[in-house]
């Protein structure tokens, strides 16, 4: 090899080396990008289990209520 190939390898492998740290660094952004939107995930399905909850809760409310005002009418 003569030396300007070499100079166009060392050229070439610097600039691997260069875009193999960007590409690490984008990596690790997006490996914690992904943790944070997954517990954000895990979050939001317990609000939304704790709403069924709530939405039952009310269901079985308004269902006695209703049942009690039926009963009102029927006796009236």
């Amino acid at each position: 090899m003569n030396n300007e190939t070499l100079s166009q390898l060392e050229q070439l492998i610097d600039k691997l080396i260069l875009r193999n740290s960007e590409l690490e660094s984008e990596v690790k952004s997006l490996q914690e990008q992904n943790s944070k939107l997954l517990d954000e995930n895990e979050t939001l399905q317990l609000e939304v289990l704790e709403n069924e909850e709530k939405q039952k809760d009310t269901s079985s409310t308004l269902t006695g209520l209703l049942e009690k005002l039926q009963s009102v009418q029927q006796a009236s």
